[in-house]
């Protein structure tokens, strides 16, 4: 079977187990998931999803989201789409008739109203500025996540002294997204908040213009890119207000040519002589912050958010530290947060490697252990986390645990002064080694990170086999089963199912 076809075959499998094409009302995905916005989430068969060998879990938001893995899910995305693009309307469909509507109707409804109680339960303003602002930011990671490793790699070649001729234009390759990225952020928050995304765009456009550097705002000169993305999101905020704004109060016969103007203008002005010099305060705290806690506090700093991150995830908050994220590589040429963070799953496959031993007859939880390790390594958590330690409920504390000693011992060092940074957000584990930049050398980045992660492993190995597990939790799991997660029946245990 041909790449293609697997993927094909992939999403023809999910589709049916998630209500069917008329049961899709947005398709998207991020690095590792694909997220479906439903009519009906009761016409969701859980379990037989879960039960693909494709799938690695399910996590329901705001949209109900498939972990299929990196590079899987961007391949598979694509067919999806096209299932669902190509499948009949209702009214094409033999069955269908005008019998079918009210019954069609009453499951609308019915989704509705249970879509509309999982928001209401879960949809906080803060929870939703979070989810916000990672539609504005998880976009531009595939770009971040290339031209940092070229970044890397012409920094190699620039300390190794080879292809002197070639090393500029790896340079500009690197660089030119990031000197732009300004704009990428106004666009895509204009198009979040409802207003037109071009202009967006273009009023985010202002703060990287080299002009700039002929205006002084607050009694000094301004510099091109300063107040970078945070600026740039409030400059396209504001102008999706103005042109609302516009919307409501030009007529229609010069709304074409006033409402555009209106916006760049009013915006652009106040971009200029406010946002740029503002943002640009706020970035900068955040960069001599991030500095001085690592240099002052870097061991217990490192403790608290290797520790953390996995149910800050969880709840989803861990989006708020994406704009961080990006203004740190603005400023620095890399971020110092993500390599402690990256702990986090380093922590997560030792548990699961306890877990493992801890469970030598379960054979159920060891095949969905040894299928979501290599996985796990290379940073992706969630086959982990939703099969393994989180159903358990203990190893996942044990895993922050180890994740917490792995931060530790990352931000030691940067309290030594070795700080490791990454030059992109979105890898961790594994995967995060061609990103690596810091400022003693990348043999000694390479080193102290490495040995977070050996730290992370062995940490969290250690929690989980000797407090991971109570007496109980043994007795419950600790039971022979077969491949496909039946338990095998005996007469100390009843027939039933284990389900991971």
């Amino acid at each position: 079977m041909s790449t293609d076809d697997k993927n094909r075959a992939i999403a023809a499998a999910i589709l049916p187990l998630v209500g069917g094409a008329e049961n899709i009302g947005s398709v998207a995905h991020c690095m590792t998931r694909l997220r479906l916005g439903l009519r009906d989430r009761s016409l969701v068969r859980d379990e037989a999803l879960k039960a693909l060998p494709s799938v690695m879990g399910v996590v329901e938001d705001d949209t109900y989201q498939i972990v299929l893995g990196p590079g899987t899910v961007a391949r598979v995305t694509p067919e999806f789409e096209a299932l669902v693009a190509q499948a009949p309307t209702p009214a094409q469909t033999p069955e269908s008739g005008p019998a079918d509507a009210p019954m069609a109707e009453d499951l609308a409804s019915q989704g509705a109203a249970i879509k509309a109680a999982r928001k209401a339960k879960n949809a906080t303003p803060f929870k939703l500025l979070l989810r916000r602002i990672a539609n504005i930011f998880v976009p531009l990671i595939p770009a971040l996540i290339g031209c940092g490793i070229i970044a890397g790699l012409n920094g190699l070649l620039v300390n190794l002294g080879w292809l002197p001729s070639v090393t500029p234009a790896l340079a500009a390759m690197a660089s030119g997204f990031m000197a732009l990225i300004a704009v990428f952020v106004g666009y895509n928050t204009a198009k979040e908040f409802g207003g037109t995304a071009i202009l967006g765009g273009a009023v985010a456009a202002i703060i990287v213009f080299p002009g700039v550097a002929k205006i002084d705002a607050f009694g000094q000169t301004l510099s091109p890119g300063q107040g970078g993305v945070l600026g740039a999101l409030g400059a396209a905020v504001l102008a999706v207000y103005v042109e609302k704004w516009c919307r409501r109060w030009v007529p229609e016969a010069l709304d074409v040519l006033v409402t555009p103007t209106l916006t760049v203008l009013i915006s652009g002005l106040v971009t200029i002589f406010g946002l740029m010099f503002v943002a640009g305060e706020v970035a900068r705290a955040i960069g001599e912050a991030a500095d001085w806690l690592l240099a002052n506090a870097g061991a217990g700093a490192g403790f608290l958010l290797g520790g953390l991150f996995l149910p800050l995830v969880m709840l989803g908050l861990h989006q708020a530290l994406i704009p961080i994220h990006t203004t740190l590589i603005e400023q620095q040429g890399y971020t110092v947060l993500l390599p402690i963070l990256a702990m986090a799953g380093a922590g997560q496959v030792g548990a699961a490697l306890a877990v493992y031993l801890k469970l030598p007859r379960n054979g159920s939880i060891r095949r969905t252990i040894r299928s979501a390790l290599p996985a796990g390594f290379l940073g992706v958590g969630e086959p982990l986390i939703y099969g393994v330690s989180l159903p358990l409920g203990r190893p996942f504390v044990t895993a922050c645990v180890g994740g917490a000693f792995g931060g530790g011992f990352v931000g030691l060092f940067s309290m030594l002064g070795d700080k490791v940074g990454s030059t992109a957000i979105g890898p961790s584990g594994w995967a995060l080694f061609p990103l690596l930049d810091g400022d003693k050398g990348l043999g000694v980045t390479i080193a102290i990170y490495a040995g977070g992660l050996l730290t992370g492993y062995a940490a969290g190995f250690v929690a989980t086999y000797f407090f991971g597990f109570s007496k109980e939790l043994l007795e419950e799991f600790d039971v022979e089963t077969e491949e496909d997660g039946a338990r095998v029946e005996s007469p100390a245990a009843e027939p039933e199912l284990v389900k991971v």
